[in-house]
């Protein structure tokens, strides 16, 4: 029997709910057909949003969205998206798929979006093929309220009162895709560039996003910081980082998000855990810059790559999600919860229709995949505070190379005062037996709900709920202990009251 130990009396940190954050970007179905069908659709839809899908995505509690990109932002020229859609500009999107963007989902259709879900803006601005001028007056056009010629245009088109920005980007994947920069280079374009994202409320400032590493380049991460810090000054409120999880390590040929045997399980568990070590080790080199840790660590790419779903565009990059997904979900996200002393917020790429997505929609069609039942058992953290726990765990996989931890969990404490406890099993074919202490505490009531089953298992249209969560209610209390045996395959939540 694993024991896993909780100390509620030990704090560890507030658990922002943007650590549970959502990207979406123009690339394949995401944006179009999977979020905005426009007002005519016949798809039921609110000022051309998809009610189906908008409504699912409150039922996680979607704390903040990432929009144009990605990729996309460094070639997105804002002022194409605004006013009479009739007469926006067409473009080819040359990034994804080589199809036309005729720009009917623009700043105005975003912030609408962001208002049906309520949640928070996070906004990426193009460092790659704009203008310093371009960005100062995006800026000014979503967040100025008095008189000026770029509220005035945002006035002129129908919106008189300025919506403010939570978050702003300044580029995204300037190492590659936007612009393939030198990191001095960009640590110098950032300096300039955020200097004109002016705060017009000084109430509410925009916390200002530098472009981070791609995985585990920790050069670029050492000399943007020390571009930025020469002054003592690093004019910045985050750092991104990027982090796919692929079962293999070639890019050329990913493997099937389907077809995968249990090497492939260990191998992409194994990859996903690595998320740990780069938090570490990127956050170490932060702690040299900012030892006091004033700015957020910023995972806002993460989740699984594979190849592309047959029969589709490749440049869509549309993929099915299993159980596999779903224990990738819980693992990243317990340990954001983990080291959210560090970690501000982080953003599944993507949220419908592209890479690890909570929804996938064909037509008037939508289903709620397994990662979108991770998300909604893991809701519950979202603005909790992290207490300190630990389980005993044991090392499995079917190769030397690829062996993995059976057990990942964290635990919080909500404003009601009950602990949520979340677990990942690993093991396809070990149930393990838990013992829950709680130290110095008593428990008076527990209540859970599992996500299981077989490892390819998935939704699909004709079948959209053979992986959904149920109750789980096989629980022994006793005093300060909580004994249940949580099944291989599995993500668990339970609620504690204690």
């Amino acid at each position: 029997m694993a024991k896993l130990y909780v100390n509620p009396h030990v704090k560890k940190g507030h658990i922002n709910p943007e650590l549970q954050g959502h990207f979406s970007e123009h690339l394949g179905r995401c944006i179009y057909e999977g979020i905005y069908v426009g007002e005519d659709s016949d798809i039921p839809n609110v000022n051309g949003m998809r009610t189906d899908v908008v409504e699912a995505l409150k039922e996680i509690r979607v704390p903040v969205l990432r929009w144009p990109g990605g990729c996309f932002a460094d070639e997105y020229h804002w002022k194409d998206g605004i006013g009479p859609k009739e007469s926006r500009k067409k473009m080819i999107n040359t990034h994804w798929g080589g199809v036309v963007e005729d720009n009917s989902f623009g700043t105005h259709e975003f912030m609408e979006l962001c208002r049906q879900l309520g949640c928070k803006t996070y906004v990426n601005g193009n460092v790659g093929s704009g203008t310093v001028q371009e960005m100062s007056e995006w800026v000014e056009y979503m967040t100025f309220e008095g008189v000026s010629p770029m509220a005035d245009l945002r006035k002129a088109n129908g919106h008189e009162a300025s919506w403010g920005v939570d978050y702003f980007g300044v580029g995204n994947e300037n190492w590659g895709c936007g612009g393939n920069m030198r990191p001095e280079y960009y640590g110098d374009l950032y300096r300039r560039y955020q200097t004109y994202v002016r705060n017009y409320n000084s109430g509410k400032p925009i916390y200002k996003i530098a472009c981070g590493a791609n995985a585990g380049d920790y050069h670029w991460t050492d000399k943007v910081l020390e571009t930025t810090f020469d002054h003592g000054n690093g004019f910045m409120n985050g750092m991104s980082l990027h982090y796919y999880t692929l079962p293999t390590n070639n890019w050329g040929k990913k493997g099937s998000a389907l077809e995968f045997d249990e090497k492939e399980w260990y191998r992409t568990l194994k990859a996903t855990l690595k998320m740990e070590e780069l938090i570490k080790v990127h956050g170490s080199i932060m702690d040299q810059y900012d030892p006091d840790r004033r700015i957020g660590m910023i995972i806002d790419e993460w989740g699984t790559w594979y190849d592309v779903e047959p029969g589709t565009n490749p440049g869509f990059l549309y993929q099915q999600n299993t159980m596999r997904d779903a224990l990738v979900a819980g693992i990243n996200l317990n340990l954001f919860n983990k080291h959210c002393d560090r970690v501000k917020m982080a953003n599944i790429a993507q949220m419908v229709n592209v890479l690890q997505s909570v929804i996938l929609t064909d037509g008037e069609r939508m289903l709620k995949t397994p990662t979108w039942h991770t998300f909604h058992m893991y809701q519950h953290h979202q603005d909790g505070e992290l207490v300190e726990s630990s389980v005993e765990t044991k090392q499995i996989g079917l190769e030397e190379d690829y062996q993995v931890p059976d057990l990942t969990e964290s635990v919080s404490l909500d404003k009601n005062g009950r602990l949520h406890v979340t677990m990942t099993n690993l093991s396809l074919t070990e149930d393990r037996e838990i013992q829950g202490i709680f130290a110095d505490t008593t428990v008076k009531n527990v209540k859970g709900e599992i996500l299981t089953g077989k490892m390819q298992d998935h939704n699909t249209f004709e079948k959209a709920d053979v992986v959904h969560s149920e109750a789980f209610s096989a629980l022994g209390v006793n005093g300060g202990k909580v004994t249940f045996t949580i099944p291989a395959c599995s993500v668990l939540h339970l609620e504690v009251e204690v």
